[in-house]
């Protein structure tokens, strides 16, 4: 997925360099680049996060669970 990603910046600042001024390729490599690139991350994204939470949150109810079983005199 990366090299996608690296691909598509490549090709958008190559769109950059052609342009006739500075602030048009400035806004080319924002607009056409960096912000569709961002957005399709996120998106992408989003089920590895989920998921990565969903663990986060069963790992800490296991740890209570096993620390409220346990008393002093055991």
């Amino acid at each position: 997925m990366y090299i996608v990603a690296i691909g598509w910046l490549w090709v958008v600042l190559m769109m950059a360099l052609t342009e006739t001024s500075v602030t048009a390729g400035i806004l080319t490599f924002l607009f056409y680049g960096l912000a569709p690139l961002a957005l399709f991350l996120w998106l992408v994204g989003t089920p590895a996060r989920r998921r990565r939470l969903a663990d986060q949150t069963v790992d800490q109810q296991m740890g209570q669970s096993d620390r409220d079983d346990a008393s002093r005199d055991q």
